[in-house]
């Protein structure tokens, strides 16, 4: 046997368990599912993990730059959709498509699914809620205001797929954005935004991800940036741009949006993340 050919085959052993542990990993996590990410069940009920992959990905931006896309049924087209907040489909289905399979929600936004929770929480039953906020609104021992709202729809919708990021998670998120910017999220006086806990939800559960309706860093900066409201559904709103220089100056409390999507053309670049529209 030369020794060419037993390189070529102990190459092709490599490859082939390679291949068959990528396989059983994404297995595991289907089966039993995503950590950071935790369902809300009744009492005595086993604790459940966001048990979901998918290998093409959607992430539909709020964003006013989402209309007159037309990228509805490119939008609909891919295994799953992940969605921000309670953004409505119904009316804008030309440019955001109508599939929804996450929605991810910030603890602020809680209230507006409860504005139309029939809707939500038994029409659209199949769709997955992960719910993000800090610690004082998603405590478990009966101080937790939003977690409490939860559990009493976990409770009055059992078909209902509730899940929270775990504080676990929630920290990991804070080191990301350190790690990619040098701040320390706390004392920089930001709050990560809903996009950015989107963005990390995604890597964690699709294979590739195609981005609909954001812009990057430097579009509010260019003297050719149109104007276009906040958000798509709220057209007599603040613009985006506008929106985006407040929070990014802002000394407390605000969201650091500018600073997040530079963040994101970083992570494009490794080639799983791509922006279809606006193409970045």
């Amino acid at each position: 046997m030369s020794q060419r050919f037993c390189w070529l085959l102990l190459l092709l052993i490599a490859v082939s368990l390679l291949l068959w542990y990528n396989h059983i990993t994404k297995t595991i996590e289907v089966v039993l599912g995503l950590r950071g990410y935790v369902r809300i069940l009744p009492p005595r009920s086993r604790s459940q993990y966001l048990a979901l992959r998918c290998a093409s990905c959607a992430v539909v931006s709020s964003s006013g730059q989402v209309l007159g896309s037309r990228c509805g049924r490119e939008i609909d087209g891919h295994e799953c959709v992940i969605r921000m907040n309670a953004a409505p489909t119904q009316r804008f289905e030309m440019d955001v498509g109508n599939k929804t399979t996450v929605r991810v929600v910030s603890h602020s936004s809680v209230r507006r699914l409860l504005q139309r929770e029939a809707y939500f929480f038994n029409q659209e039953s199949n769709t997955r809620y992960v719910v993000w906020g800090p610690e004082r609104n998603m405590r478990h021992d009966g101080k937790g205001r939003v977690f409490n709202m939860l559990v009493k729809l976990a409770w009055k919708y059992p078909r209902a797929h509730i899940y929270t990021v775990s504080r676990e998670k929630m920290m990991q998120c804070d080191r990301v954005f350190q790690d990619e910017t040098g701040k320390n999220r706390r004392k920089s006086g930001a709050f990560l935004s809903t996009g950015f806990f989107t963005m990390i939800f995604a890597q964690d559960m699709c294979d590739s991800i195609n981005v609909y309706g954001m812009i990057d860093g430097s579009y509010c900066s260019l003297t050719n940036s149109s104007s276009v409201p906040y958000h798509y559904y709220e057209s007599n709103r603040l613009d985006e741009c506008g929106m985006y220089r407040v929070h990014e100056r802002v000394r407390r409390g605000g969201h650091r949006f500018i600073t997040e999507k530079q963040i994101y053309r970083r992570w494009a670049l490794q080639g799983k993340l791509k922006f279809q529209y606006p193409p970045w």
